[in-house]
């Protein structure tokens, strides 16, 4: 009798550590994906307003055919004024809706007269395309109550996000999936 193991035995032992060791790496692969997808589940990509320039990336830079970045309206804040420089061009022709008169430039902004001399704003977001126009405007001459926001109803909450990246003032950040709006509010310094 001899005391190596034979051809056969020395082969299914071969063979059961290849599976044995592939299961295991396999095993790890797949604790490491379940590890990064539970990151993104648990955290969304936001802009912080405090930080948001309005440079117009956010349109452009989206990997989706129209940027999941949508204005929103701190109702709060708005003054609701006749002459709404998030809404109109400067020095406009006339102070009517005209869209030669309107900085979105898909009409994403409606206004709507409430009583001499307030108006009411509000953001289509299915029109708006997240270029900031408005933004820039309400922020240069208005109270700030127009805002850039990722609306995670059409985000796909890339690992890496292109508008992220593509960001000058370094606004995008990651923030609990519980929350993942950040407000804009009168307390907020520019």
């Amino acid at each position: 009798m001899s005391d190596f193991p034979s051809l056969t035995d020395r082969r299914a032992f071969l063979g059961d550590s290849a599976r044995v060791v592939g299961a295991m790496s396999l095993g790890g692969f797949a604790f490491f994906l379940a590890g990064r997808r539970g990151h993104a589940d648990r955290t969304r990509w936001q802009i912080d307003p405090a930080k948001c320039i309005a440079c117009g990336n956010c349109a452009t830079y989206c990997v989706l055919d129209v940027s999941a970045v949508k204005c929103f309206h701190a109702h709060a804040m708005c003054g609701y004024c006749e002459l709404c420089t998030g809404y109109f061009e400067p020095e406009p022709n006339e102070l009517n809706s005209g869209a030669e008169n309107q900085l979105c430039p898909t009409g994403a902004i409606i206004r709507k007269f409430v009583e001499a001399p307030y108006y009411e704003y509000t953001i289509d977001r299915s029109l708006c395309i997240g270029c900031g126009k408005c933004v820039k405007g309400c922020n240069a001459f208005g109270n700030g109550s127009l805002y850039l926001q990722v609306d995670h109803e059409q985000c796909v909450n890339c690992n890496q996000c292109a508008i992220a990246a593509a960001c000058p003032s370094r606004a995008y950040t990651r923030v609990p999936a519980s929350s993942p709006y950040l407000l804009k509010d009168r307390n907020l310094k520019r």
